[in-house]
């Protein structure tokens, strides 16, 4: 079992990867084969649903060496895997939340102008992009107006109410859902097989419901669950790191008030 973070090991490369999010995913694949790539995105919704990785997927299908930016990455050419490894210059992460000032974003529109240095397109990817000032948010619109022709933004949030109107109307939106509880235990159970991790299904569902449609929190409590107790994890494992109780008096009590039985509601609560 490998000691590296389960959600960046297991982080989607393809868009066919991306867990639960079809919608999104055919769209970018249509605008990819017929080369109808917007200038800007703006991907939103709660948080572990594949907002960012989407974004990195899409930096690198529009470069890409092999496929010239009409499919799905190869993720073998040398720019598909810069891009991977996080040594592109020219796919940016901007985090929001702490460079959200004026000043940050003027210097993000003086570099914009400049050319590609190897790729095809520049990809500034902008995480949690509802942080930013109004004076920041009003910076980037001028530059979501007039863009260069070889830069992409993909702006990604988990409070899109909290973006300026004005930047909404000049980016293709998609929506993120909650990943289905199904499709989250089909993740992790492919995960448990790979890492060899032995967990047993109703344990596995817990953990996929406590994640509440986020998949890297589920990722998360899965490795949280390994390195308690290693690789073979039962449901009251699960039940005590999750502080839930396995107690069978409750479904009683529960099966009482639904009958409207009051003695045996008594009967269970002494």
């Amino acid at each position: 079992m490998t000691s590296q973070v389960f959600y960046r090991k297991w982080r989607p490369q393809t868009l066919d990867e991306v867990d639960g999010q079809e919608q999104v995913t055919r769209t970018l694949l249509n605008a990819l084969s017929g080369s109808r790539v917007s200038h800007a995105y703006l991907f939103c919704g709660p948080r572990g649903t594949g907002k960012t990785s989407t974004g990195r997927i899409l930096a690198k299908a529009v470069n890409c060496l092999t496929n010239q930016g009409k499919g799905e990455p190869c993720n073998t050419c040398a720019m598909c895997q810069a891009i991977t490894g996080g040594s592109a210059l020219d796919v940016i992460e901007v985090d929001a939340a702490s460079n959200r000032g004026i000043d940050e974003i003027r210097d993000l529109r003086e570099k914009v102008t400049y050319a590609p240095n190897q790729a095809s397109y520049k990809v500034y990817i902008i995480d949690e992009v509802h942080m930013l000032t109004r004076e920041a948010s009003n910076a980037l619109l001028k530059t979501l107006e007039e863009p260069p022709p070889h830069i992409i933004f993909i702006l990604a949030t988990t409070e899109a109410h909290k973006v300026l109107p004005t930047i909404l109307s000049r980016c293709q939106r998609f929506d993120f859902r909650r990943i289905s509880q199904a499709d989250v235990v089909s993740k992790l159970a492919g995960i448990c097989a790979t890492e060899g991790i032995h967990i047993e299904a109703e344990a596995l569902r817990l953990v996929a419901k406590a994640a509440t449609g986020s998949l890297r929190d589920a990722e998360n409590l899965l490795q949280q669950l390994t390195t308690y107790y290693g690789a073979d994890i039962e449901l009251q494992q699960v039940q005590a790191i999750l502080g839930i109780t396995g107690d069978w008096r409750v479904k009683e009590m529960v099966r009482h008030i639904i009958n409207n039985d009051i003695s045996g509601g008594v009967a269970t609560i002494n």
